[in-house]
């Protein structure tokens, strides 16, 4: 019986150093992956995701303000028609009413 133990307790031992190895070669695996997609990414000129977002919201707000500028050019647009309507307006006005307090021949 003592002998089975000590059998079951070396294979148990050399069992845990083996998973222990694995643990190990598994993390140099992912290290050296890691690494190795590092690089390549890195070649390929991408850009990190903080950079994206951040460009990303920057046209976003670029385009907000470009819209802000088109509906204020359409209210100049609209304004100024109307500013030219009252003109024309006041100018009918002012030659209607001219000829009728200038006397013939008076000069202002």
């Amino acid at each position: 019986m003592q002998v089975d133990n000590k059998v079951l307790d070396d294979l148990a031992r050399v069992a845990g150093g083996a998973m222990g190895a694995v643990a190990g070669l598994k993390n140099e695996v992912e290290t050296h992956v890691r690494q190795r997609l590092e690089r390549v990414l890195g070649g390929m000129d991408m850009v990190r995701r903080d950079e994206f977002e951040a460009v990303k919201e920057m046209a976003s707000r670029a385009r907000a303000q470009e819209d802000e500028i088109a509906r204020l050019t359409a209210v100049q647009a609209a304004l100024l028609d109307r500013v030219a309507h009252l003109e024309s307006l006041v100018a009918k006005v002012a030659g209607g009413a001219a000829p009728a307090d200038a006397a013939p021949g008076k000069a202002d």
